[in-house]
């Protein structure tokens, strides 16, 4: 199972379409967790099961805290835009979301720049970069 994470609801929702549009013939569930959006559609969703999650970070960890998402499955962690959220002020959540998913996942982390901030958190979330 994948998990992509997308500073705004605008990415998140772009990055949702090219899924529906270039795996259309895939049969993947494919879920969007973004605010402003209630949380019963988003539910559902969860409840028949998902392949790829793409979310905010404040959404995801909403779900998680109201107990109707655990992300124990998560293989692959996506995280889109690193520098972005650093300027957003999502690292915290960033931080927290890694220690909801499994040690073992494959992370991958996407970002235009490497200010020191962005660096410390590869060294911490990131095992045997490449």
């Amino acid at each position: 199972r994948t998990l992509i994470l997308e500073p705004t609801r605008e990415l998140a929702a772009q990055v949702k379409e090219q899924f529906d549009k270039y795996g259309a013939g895939q049969k993947l569930n494919v879920a969007l967790l973004i605010g402003g959006v209630s949380f019963g559609d988003q539910d559902s969703k969860l409840m028949r099961g998902v392949d790829v999650l793409i979310a905010t970070p404040g959404r995801l960890l909403d779900h998680t805290e109201r107990g109707g998402l655990l992300l124990t499955g998560v293989e692959l962690l996506v995280i889109d835009e690193a520098d972005r959220m650093l300027d957003m002020g999502f690292i915290p959540d960033i931080e927290r979301i890694c220690k909801l998913v499994p040690f073992t996942r494959q992370t991958l982390f996407f970002t235009a720049t490497m200010p020191p901030e962005i660096s410390r958190i590869t060294e911490a979330f990131l095992h045997n970069p490449a």
